[in-house]
């Protein structure tokens, strides 16, 4: 995969599909690499008639490291954000959306639709709001507005998330607890193998195993506040996709950020979690391909 400086950082990407092919950029959520895009939807979204772009964001994969931040204080950050006081941090949502429009840049790609993840569909939220003559579409995938009020994340799946890593001197250690992750955001109407969970944890382990990065990604949210005031500004055409069992992101939060833009629409995965396990992928890939060319002909149709 090639990497390219783009806002003053170096970015690891990979470009699927025509190159004159409408372009889809593909946000990953907290801490998480682009592998974590699963190939069948990559590819199969290629062979829809995208162009599919994924990548690293900073602090995560191969793309920059920000060593300089050091490990944060996730403890006093939270208090903080509960308490609506400022949060610190050396870097935040707006600037890992500066990345991915930098990216966007250094291809020389005037518009894209903009797809999102979880912490990655904050990002392609803030995108389209701040940057609508970049975007064409807006998909936001079992993510959030970050409006104050809305459900917590179940409380296993969210400590278990959110405990110490191994620091990676031992393989095997790391990836049970890669693999203990997943088994508390896993899809109940779609549940994966253990041969499936652990091959893909022993993949990303084998990749890059820096876990202060995905703590750095959470310190970004904290400290960037709810995007519900900024949505209002979104007028392209918004997909918000969500399952119906995610226990980090729960549905209302889906529905919160499909209400809160003008062109918003919800669509319901039953038995979905906060995964893509492959037995998902003909829906999502359905969903996302079926979106972005109703946008493209929409876009088509305002210019004839």
């Amino acid at each position: 995969m090639p990497s390219i400086e783009a806002n003053g950082i170096d970015i690891e990407y990979e470009d699927l599909g025509a190159r004159d092919a409408p372009v889809i950029l593909l946000i990953m959520g907290l801490g998480a690499q682009l592998i974590y895009w699963p190939d069948a939807l990559c590819h199969g979204l290629a062979e829809d008639g995208f162009r599919v772009i994924r990548f690293d964001n900073r602090d995560v994969g191969l793309s920059s490291k920000m060593e300089h931040a050091g490990m944060p204080d996730l403890a006093s950050a939270a208090a903080n954000a509960m308490r609506g006081r400022r949060v610190a941090a050396s870097y935040d949502l707006f600037d890992l959306a500066a990345d991915a429009v930098g990216l966007l840049d250094a291809l020389n790609i005037e518009q894209a639709h903009i797809v999102g993840l979880s912490m990655g569909g904050m990002i392609a939220q803030i995108i389209a709001a701040r940057h609508g003559e970049r975007t064409i579409s807006l998909t936001s995938i079992m993510s959030s507005t970050g409006r104050r009020g809305l459900p917590d994340p179940q409380r296993d799946a969210f400590n278990t998330l959110m405990a110490p890593r191994p620091d990676g001197s031992d393989r095997q250690a790391a990836i049970d607890h890669l693999v203990n992750i997943a088994h508390h955001v896993v899809s109940p109407g779609f549940r994966p193998s253990e041969q499936e969970i652990r091959e893909k944890q022993e993949r990303i382990f084998d990749r890059c195993y820096y876990p202060v990065g995905l703590s750095r990604h959470f310190l970004a949210i904290l400290a960037s506040g709810s995007r519900e005031q900024m949505l209002g500004d979104v007028s392209v055409p918004t997909l918000v996709l969500h399952g119906s069992e995610d226990p980090l992101v729960s549905v209302e939060h889906g529905r919160d950020t499909a209400q809160s833009v003008a062109n918003g629409k919800l669509r319901v995965i039953d038995g979905m979690g906060h995964d893509l396990p492959s037995a998902v992928i003909p829906l999502v890939r359905e969903a996302i391909a079926s979106h972005c060319t109703d946008a493209e002909d929409e876009t088509a149709a305002k210019m004839a």
